[in-house]
This record gives structure tokens, C-alpha cells and sequence, in this order.
């Protein structure tokens, strides 16, 4: 790998241009720094490389991000002394790759004026308007690599930016490099080693058009957009020009990444593993709430304790908010980690507002609320599902439930002898499950319905500990705890395989809807005594079932949490639906917004199949189960009566 620190005040010799054309015949990286704060990096021998020359004589915050988020480019220096040799650079490199691949594709990146950016206002208000997007993409008769224009244009057109589509012009006869400087490759050249170049012109919406300074969210979300625009065209050349066959256009992105990557992702990583958030917002005295709502013959909410925080917040927050995830140039870890930064922020506030008026907010800033959708099938749930007295009374305590997820967890521990999990009776738990940490917690007087023990299992240990171990085993630390917002498509895979082992029964998917309801009424108001009623006198709940629902419900000061049971079963069945797969739900803990970002990073080789499947998924009833869930207009044909 090249990266010689002096090289950054080095000419561009033809020593140096020898050594990296060498280093591409060989498929090897180039790292490689240019004079005056260039950078050249070519992760691969790719067909493309993308190109931004900085103008000296303007300013132009922020443009050069546009090309470093990809596989192959080129930061070139600003002033002309150290611009020499840069032609011949991109022209050796340009020939190299043709040679090998069949053709090049040369992208120059620019951004338009800022005195050219349209100033409009509304025409009723006289309010100004915030301009769209516009892209402008410059090539040259009758060398015109057609395809790749028309990918481009497409994908450019749907990038939305101020809540308004963007604009695309294709001009054909203009010079496609920036105004002001000369072609880094003669036409003639690139008609020989059969190069095709194209120019895209950018308007700067991203940054304040008096003062220069860059608006990160924007610049953020047209790097996105751009990138995929671009990776698409790179594809579409890929296939009509060269020998190559990428398999994706996802596959064309980077494979190796700069070791700051990953720094900051151990680093938001051990930040959440600073806190058990769900056990931290539980209640220890849940037993003693229940007699004394019972005692007060249903009429007084019940008063919560909680675990003393064993974290403070403050330097939490502190060493949270220090980590650089601005700094990240690839543009979907960029995305990943400001989400899971914000949301760990956010949890963290919640912890520390426990028990208060302000923890409902964070909660719905977290975990979101319920939608009017959601709630109607809900309602629908608990009007057509009949509440059965489901059969088998036989109980199981928390010893023998122990033992059992203990044969459970060592049947993966075959499969995956680094499979670590844990069934453990906590002491301080009084009844329940949780998984949390890569273990297994069971409240010590817990006891289950033998027919619920095989369901909750595969919901326990076959989801929610198998996509732990299955996140740990990728180099990516945060699919093993949780990339932000992961609860709903989890909790969603977990419900599901109750469903394909036989457990999801109308009483429990009675019980999901209960959630829904009683989140919604503690959204809008209603008291800890109110929503009782409403599963108990409305809805038919027996008392100590109605209980537990509300006093998840109401836990904390408030958590929405338990609506996204039934929402990320929606969410799982439309995705079936749909074909997709579900190993990419097993890679980690994700959320269903990131599985086309999953997706890219398996294409791109930066993560790995899962290692470890559910067992329920090898078994042919759950694979029958599984092909009625694919034909499943919704939850309810799920459930006979």
C-alpha cells in the first residue's frame, strides 16, 4: 500500500505514476497521497475512477465529498505547480484499466457557482424558497456511452432534497470539465484506450450561498443519494462496456476501509454496553404492585421502583457525543453511525428521566408511537379473535424453563462452539424474560404455560440470542447491539417464529394487541387505572393479564416499546410478502430500514452470511408455516378463529 506521508509535498513523478500503475496490474490498493492535500484511492482495479480538482480562486465547501465516498478517486491539488503531473496520472491509470477491463469511465465532479443558484419566492407570500437539487451531466458526441448517461440521469432524478425532486440536464456539447482548467485527458487519447468521460456539474444547495459554510444534513443526504446514482452508472458501464460482470450495482463500492471505520464503531459500540436499558427501566417491585392494586380494589395506580442507575449520565453523553462519526467519508457508515450515535443519545436521556414526566417523549422519540393504522388492527385483532380458554394448564417454573433454553442454547453451541449464551435466573427479577447482553435472564418466580415454552424459546434464543451471536460474529460491532431503531423488526422476527413453530395462539395475538391499545390510550393521557379498565371491562382481559400489559405500558413514566410487537410483525409479513429473504434479517440486530444497506455491505464484501440459522426454520412445519405467511394478506390470516 502506498502512503508515504512525504509524498504529500512530492511532485507527481513518473516514478510515482509507474508504481501506482503497477500496483493496479497487480490488483493491489493504492493509497496514495498528492502534493498540496491530494489524495488518490483505488480500493481495486475498477473500470472507473471519479475525479474533484479544487479551484483556487473560489471557495467550494464541501464538494470534494461527493467523490471520496467512492471505490476509485482522485482528490487533485488546487494550484497549478502542484497540478503537474496530474494528467499524465489519470491518463496512465485510465490506460491500464482499459487495457485489462476493455474500457474506463472518467467522472469529474463539480459544483455550479453560487451566484448561478436560483433565488425564488413564493408567488402568494413573497416567502423565499428553498431551491431544489439540480445536477447537470456533461459528455461529447459521438463518443457517448448512452447507457450510463441514462442510468445517471435516472437515479440523479430521484434523489429528493428540500422535499423536491431533482432536476437533471444532459448537455452534449459542452467541455465536460470544469470551467477553468483543461482536460485531463485529450479526446484523442480517450477514443484510443477506448475512455469515456463524463462531467457532472452540481448545485451547490448544500451550503449557504453568502456565507460558504456547508448544511450537514443536506451535504449528508445528497451524499447518499449521489453516491447510489453514481455506483448505478459505474454498474451500468460496467456491463455495456468492459469484460466485467459485477453482480450488483452494490458490489462496485468499497471492500476496504479506512481503519477510522471501525474505531468509531467500537466506540458506539461500548457505549451502549455502558447500560442494560431494559432492565433498567423495569420495575423490581412488580408483585408487590400487583397485590396492592388488587387491594385497592383496582382504583389506585401502582408506584414503581426501579434499579439504581449504575452509570451517570453526564460523562456518558460526554464521551458519546465526543466520537467523530462527521468524519466518516463512506456515506452509508456515515448514515449508520449518526443514527445509532442520536438514538443512544436519546436512550441515554431516558435513563435519566426514569420515573419522570419526561421519559414518555424520549420514549416516542425512541421507539415512535402508534399509528392510526396500526391501532385499527389492533382493534381488529381484539373484536374478531376470539378469547379462547386455551387448553393445558400444565406449568413450567423458571428452574425447568432454565434447563430447557440451557439444551436450547447447547444445541447452537454445537453448531457455533462461540456461541456464549446463558439461561440465568436472576434474583432481582421477579417474573419475566429478557434477553440482554447475549443472555438469557429469567425472573426467578417465573412460570409459563408448557404449550408457550417451545414458542418462547425460538423467541428467546432462536431469534433474539442467535442474531446476538450471528452480529458478533461480523466485523461490524453494532450488529451485536443493535443498530438504532432494530427493536421493531426484532421483536417482529421474534413473534414470527412463534408463529412458524405453532405458539403464535389468538390469545397471544390477543395480548400483542392489547399492547397497541393500552400504548395509545397512555399516549393521549389516560391514567395507569383507565386503560386497566379498557382491557378489562371492553375487551375481556382476565385482571392479572390486563396488569402486566398496562404496568409494561406505563413502566418508566411511559414506554411505547411494547406497540412495535405487532408493527414489526406487519413489517416481517409485508417483507415476506414481497420475497424477501430472511437471512439478511439474521445478519444482526437491524432494523427494516437497513436491510437494503445490509444488503450493499454483503455485496460488498464488508460483511459476512450470518453464521448461525434458527433451527425452527429447518423444520418442515415452519417451512410450510412459512409459505402461508407469504401468502398472508395480514396478521389476522395468520390465526384459525
Amino acid at each position: 500500500m502506498i502512503n508515504d506521508q512525504a509524498a504529500s509535498f512530492a511532485p507527481i513523478s513518473r516514478e510515482l505514476i509507474d508504481e501506482v500503475c503497477t500496483r493496479l496490474a497487480e490488483g493491489k490498493p493504492v493509497r496514495q497521497a498528492l502534493p498540496d492535500g491530494g489524495r488518490l484511492n483505488i480500493d481495486r482495479l475498477l473500470p472507473f475512477l471519479c475525479v474533484y480538482r479544487r479551484n483556487p480562486t473560489r471557495r467550494d465547501a464541501g464538494t470534494q465529498l461527493f467523490v471520496n465516498a467512492e471505490a476509485a478517486f482522485l482528490e487533485a491539488p488546487g494550484n497549478a505547480p502542484e497540478r503537474q503531473g496530474l494528467s499524465p496520472l489519470v491518463t496512465r491509470i485510465a490506460e491500464t484499466a482499459a487495457g485489462r477491463l476493455g474500457a474506463f469511465l472518467l467522472i469529474e465532479v463539480w459544483s455550479e457557482e453560487d451566484e448561478q443558484v436560483p433565488r425564488s419566492t413564493d408567488e402568494v407570500t413573497g416567502e423565499l424558497q428553498l431551491p431544489p437539487a439540480a445536477f447537470c451531466i456533461h459528455t461529447r458526441q459521438p463518443h457517448h456511452p448512452e447507457g450510463t448517461v441514462a442510468a445517471l440521469e435516472f437515479a440523479l432524478q430521484r434523489l429528493r432534497i428540500n422535499r423536491q425532486l431533482s432536476t437533471v440536464e444532459i448537455n452534449l456539447h459542452a467541455s465536460n470539465h470544469p470551467p477553468g482548467m483543461r482536460q485531463l485527458i485529450s479526446a484523442t487519447d480517450a477514443e484510443k484506450m477506448n475512455c469515456h468521460i463524463l462531467g457532472l456539474a452540481i448545485r451547490p444547495v448544500y451550503r449557504d450561498l453568502e456565507t460558504g459554510e456547508i448544511y450537514p444534513k443536506t451535504l449528508h443526504k445528497m451524499r447518499r443519494g449521489i453516491h447510489r446514482a453514481l455506483t448505478k452508472a459505474f454498474y451500468r458501464y460496467a456491463l455495456n462496456r468492459t469484460n466485467t460482470r459485477p453482480q450488483h450495482f452494490y458490489s462496485l463500492g468499497r471492500k476496504s476501509l479506512p481503519k477510522r471505520v471501525w474505531v468509531v464503531d467500537r466506540q458506539l459500540a461500548e457505549i451502549s454496553s455502558q447500560f442494560k436499558f431494559l432492565l433498567q427501566v423495569t420495575p423490581i417491585n412488580l408483585e408487590r404492585c400487583w397485590h396492592e392494586f388488587q387491594a385497592s380494589e383496582f382504583q389506585q395506580a401502582p408506584k414503581f421502583q426501579y434499579r439504581p442507575l449504575g452509570t451517570d449520565p453526564l460523562p456518558l453523553k460526554r464521551r458519546l457525543l465526543n466520537i467523530k462519526t462527521e468524519q466518516i467519508e463512506d456515506p452509508v457508515f456515515a448514515h449508520l453511525f449518526q443514527q445509532t450515535q442520536d438514538e443512544l443519545d436519546r436512550q441515554i436521556n431516558m435513563l435519566a428521566d426514569v420515573g419522570t414526566s419526561r421519559f414518555l417523549p424520549g420514549s416516542l422519540q425512541v421507539f415512535g408511537g402508534v399509528s392510526t393504522s396500526l391501532l385499527e388492527l389492533a382493534q381488529q385483532i381484539l373484536q374478531q379473535v376470539s378469547k379462547r380458554v386455551e387448553e393445558g394448564a400444565d406449568q413450567v417454573t423458571a428452574v425447568n424453563f432454565a434447563d430447557q433454553a440451557a439444551r436450547e442454547i447447547e444445541w447452537y453451541r454445537a453448531q457455533a462452539p462461540a456461541f456464549s449464551a446463558q439461561a440465568i435466573i436472576r434474583e432481582d427479577m421477579y417474573s419475566g424474560l429478557l434477553s440482554t447482553g447475549g443472555n438469557l435472564l429469567i425472573g426467578r418466580e417465573t412460570k409459563l404455560a408448557s404449550r408457550r415454552v417451545e414458542a418462547l424459546l425460538q423467541h428467546e434464543v432462536g431469534t433474539h440470542l442467535v442474531t446476538y451471536y450471528n452480529g458478533q460474529s461480523q466485523p461490524m460491532r453494532l450488529l451485536k447491539v443493535g443498530l438504532a431503531g432494530y427493536d421493531g423488526l426484532q421483536e417482529g422476527l421474534a413473534v414470527l417464529s412463534e408463529y412458524l413453530v405453532g405458539g403464535l395462539s389468538p390469545g397471544r395475538l390477543r395480548t400483542l394487541a392489547a399492547r397497541v391499545v393500552a400504548t395509545h390510550q397512555m399516549i393521549r393521557g389516560d391514567s395507569f387505572v383507565e386503560t386497566y379498565r379498557e382491557l378489562t371491562e371492553n375487551h375481556s382481559f382476565e385482571a392479572r393479564t390486563a396488569f402486566t400489559i398496562v404496568a409494561r405500558v406505563y413502566r418508566g413514566g411511559g414506554l411505547t416499546k411494547d406497540a412495535i410487537y405487532l408493527r414489526g410483525l406487519v413489517e416481517i409479513i409485508d417483507f415476506i410478502r414481497r420475497g424477501g429473504d430472511l437471512n439478511l434479517l439474521l445478519v444482526g440486530k437491524l432494523a427494516a430500514d437497513h436491510i437494503p444497506i445490509i444488503r450493499e455491505l454483503l455485496s460488498r464484501n464488508i460483511l459476512r452470511q450470518p453464521p448461525l440459522r434458527p433451527r425452527y426454520l429447518d423444520d418442515p412445519r415452519a417451512i410450510e408455516a412459512l409459505k402461508r405467511v407469504g401468502q398472508a394478506s395480514s396478521v389476522l390470516d395468520l390465526i384459525d378463529g
